[in-house]
């Protein structure tokens, strides 16, 4: 489960993210929506353990920055950041490593295969189009097989099969358990997919809404969003 409990993040005299609590259960997918400066990315960023704030949040019940929950937490970035100098593979195995993970080639292989990159292994990170990038990305986030996830802008870039793929694996995600948040304003891409929508506005989150109660009152994702 990730809780996010009064998540307060301040530049200097900007209130970025004012007092937001949420939570993402286990077997849930989330939707954090909003237009550009509602505080989307500084809430992500925080969330990740990338920037300081005040409130708590919990990765399976350990504060997000301890190794408790980093053992458990997959994360992938809207701008993928792969090191230009390894290839596809070392960095398989430098996740591997670093998680320890058992039987890591047969699934670094088996992902590799999904996202149409087991032609690439060989490849720098350098050398890769921003798509690859971004697939190796994924690659990399679901490899230790994390217990909960964050996926910033996760289908940007990416071509029809990779979306496809992504899709099938958020499904594959909520099936076993995890706690998957989807942070996007490309809200027809992920209109399969979502349990919980969170709309943020001004750093707050302005409406909360299950797919039931939204089914339930014929109100679409699209509608919640423009009337907040």
């Amino acid at each position: 489960m990730l809780e996010i409990q009064h998540l307060t993040k301040r530049y200097r005299k900007l209130l970025a993210n004012d007092d937001v609590t949420f939570r993402v259960e286990d077997g849930e997918v989330a939707v954090l929506a909003g237009p550009n400066g509602a505080g989307k990315s500084t809430a992500i960023k925080s969330i990740a353990g990338l920037l300081r704030f005040e409130g708590t949040v919990l990765v399976c019940g350990h504060p997000n920055k301890s190794v408790e929950a980093k053992r458990c937490f997959g994360y992938i970035p809207e701008i993928p950041a792969p090191m230009e100098s390894l290839t596809v593979l070392e960095h398989l195995e430098f996740i591997a490593r670093a998680y320890r993970v058992g039987d890591w080639e047969r699934k670094a292989d088996a992902l590799l295969e999904r996202l149409e990159l087991d032609d690439k292994r060989s490849k720098l990170g350098g050398e890769l189009s921003k798509g690859m990038q971004q697939k190796l990305s994924i690659c990399c986030a679901l490899l230790p097989e994390p217990r909960v996830i964050l996926l910033d802008e996760p289908l940007v870039g990416l071509d029809p099969h990779a979306i496809k793929e992504l899709r099938d694996v958020i499904g594959e995600l909520r099936a076993r358990g995890c706690s998957v948040l989807i942070s996007t304003h490309m809200l027809d891409t992920v209109r399969q997919v979502w349990d919980r929508a969170l709309i943020m506005m001004s750093g707050k989150i302005a409406a909360e809404r299950t797919r039931p109660e939204m089914e339930g009152n014929g109100e679409s994702l699209e509608q919640l969003f423009f009337s907040i």
